[in-house]
């Protein structure tokens, strides 16, 4: 065989393989993301991240705790990127340095809820502040998320509006430690009244028929409790952590943010509930 033979072959075999690796599919990109109990047992995750992940070929780990523990993954270096709901510790997150920039994405309420026999007689109360001071003066079962969550961040501060500090060795003050839906399910086993956002109780709801709102109303339009107001926002961690994958999570930022994804959020729950679990918050959403 020819010199110049043997050259074409080896040059059809190189193209053969060139074309052979690239028809082979990538291996898709991991992001790593942290973020509170509400997102994920709400359902909204489930609904939307898919579209991400098809658009950019990448798995979303999801891991799902209270906004404390996602903020110290991402201080860690042990998460891609955060999605939380507790404001004041997010700005101090990228004060620090851990995060590179905030973007607000969306919002729901927090509620009251409790047993229809309603042992307090706090049902209809406009305030938090005042329906914990007829809980704690009637020592009515109250269970707390007790897990440095956002939403335990919040319960601890309508407490504190109220002028109360309550003892977690009380008999009717019960700290669970646990994530929003087992302290919903905790609170509807044991007759007590909790604190939880809106969307994870309208999405379990059918599970907890002991557990009926006491405070916040049918929808957030008639929750007259401001304080109750619970925005998420999403925060990128520093690349100087090391293993940070920042080109992913700043694409994640983008499409959370963007218009297209903000309706699908907006549309979440519609159908099952009539009204939305959250409601859209980007800067992108708003400018429209």
């Amino acid at each position: 065989m020819s010199k110049k033979v043997v050259r074409l072959v080896s040059l059809i075999l190189l193209i053969v393989l060139i074309a052979v690796g690239c028809s082979q599919p990538q291996e898709p990109q991991v992001l790593r993301l942290a973020t509170t109990t509400s997102t994920d047992n709400s359902g909204l995750l489930a609904a939307i991240l898919p579209d991400f992940e098809a658009a950019n070929n990448a798995q979303v780990d999801v891991v799902a705790v209270g906004t404390g523990q996602a903020i110290a993954l991402g201080e860690a270096g042990d998460a891609d990127i955060i999605l939380v709901h507790a404001r004041s510790r997010e700005d101090d997150f990228v004060a620090a340095g851990h995060g590179t920039a905030r973007s607000d994405v969306m919002y729901n309420d927090f509620i009251i809820v409790g047993p229809e026999a309603d042992p307090a007689g706090i049902q209809g109360m406009a305030l938090a502040a005042d329906a914990l001071t007829a809980i704690a003066a009637a020592e009515a079962p109250w269970a707390s998320r007790g897990d440095d969550s956002g939403t335990h961040t919040k319960e601890l501060s309508l407490w504190a509006s109220a002028g109360i500090t309550p003892d977690s060795a009380a008999d009717w003050y019960s700290s669970l430690g646990q994530g929003m839906g087992d302290t919903l399910n905790f609170a509807n086993e044991a007759g007590a009244y909790t604190m939880t956002d809106r969307g994870t109780f309208l999405a379990q709801m059918e599970n907890l028929p002991n557990l009926v709102v006491m405070v916040g109303g049918d929808s957030i339009d008639g929750n007259a409790d401001k304080a109750l107001y619970n925005p998420y926002g999403v925060i990128p961690v520093n690349p100087d952590k090391g293993g940070i994958n920042t080109e992913l999570a700043e694409a994640f930022v983008a499409w959370l943010t963007s218009v297209e994804t903000q309706e699908k959020i907006s549309q979440f729950g519609v159908d099952q509930f009539g009204q939305p679990l959250f409601y859209p918050d980007s800067a992108a959403w708003n400018a429209q």
